[in-house]
């Protein structure tokens, strides 16, 4: 039996034979979206009829407008507070965030008419915890303090505050500030009948996965822009 070296040299020698290297298959260059022609939406819309993908689409806040331009007559501002515990008694806020928006007894949502954003540093060190969860670290907030006559500002006209659990957020935001314990609170949690609008949880991020959104979870600003866009009665537009 010959070895297969032999073999290769019997085709060396045979009529018009000639040996070509073996080249590595040709792989699609990957779709630029910078390219000329590219329409993401375009592409996400015929992912999602395809019936194959489910698109989620990134929560974009409302344009803010000033409060005199809104024709809607009540004002509600909805808040939320990243904090470095459970326990209000003890732990601290080291975020707060608000959204103003407008809005009808019936209801119906009007417009965006004020935004407010805070860190704090803590008197200690963030626990690793709740900067794995937030991302907020202690180097973020070194020497920040919260504008509270900022925050005061927004939510003294406001005729409802509105938290997802306010249970957790009202006694943080009552400790801050004054004028938290003089309005009337709401809950998106346990107010809202999740189960008959066809929503099987009322955790934040399932409900906007289910939306069709998603956001950065668990930053006080980006949950106040999903409360109000699609959670109490808004629309992401």
């Amino acid at each position: 039996m010959k070895t297969s070296s032999a073999q290769a040299d019997l085709f060396d020698d045979a009529p018009g034979y000639r040996e070509t290297p073996r080249q590595a298959p040709r792989k699609r260059p990957a779709a630029n979206p910078q390219q000329a022609g590219w329409d993401d939406e375009e592409a996400a819309q015929r992912l999602d009829q395809s019936g194959r993908f489910r698109i989620l689409r990134k929560l974009a806040p409302r344009t803010v407008i000033p409060r005199a331009e809104s024709a809607f007559p009540y004002l509600a501002v909805l808040v939320d507070t990243e904090t470095t515990g459970l326990n209000h008694a003890k732990d601290k806020i080291i975020e707060v965030s608000a959204v103003a928006f407008t809005y009808y007894d019936e209801g119906a949502i009007g417009d965006v008419v004020g935004v407010f954003s805070g860190l704090r540093q803590p008197s200690e060190p963030i626990p690793a915890e709740i900067t794995r969860l937030t991302a907020i670290t202690d180097e973020m907030v070194a020497g920040l303090k919260i504008d509270l006559s900022a925050l005061d500002a927004l939510v003294e006209p406001a005729d409802l505050i509105i938290a997802h659990n306010a249970a957790f957020d009202r006694p943080f935001c009552e400790g801050l500030s004054r004028t938290f314990s003089a309005k009337a609170w709401a809950c998106s949690v346990k107010e809202v009948p999740w189960a008959d609008l066809g929503f099987e949880g009322n955790k934040l991020g399932y409900l906007v996965g289910q939306s069709g959104l998603f956001h950065e979870g668990h930053r006080a600003t980006d949950d106040c822009h999903v409360n109000r866009s699609g959670f109490v009665g808004g629309s992401n537009s």
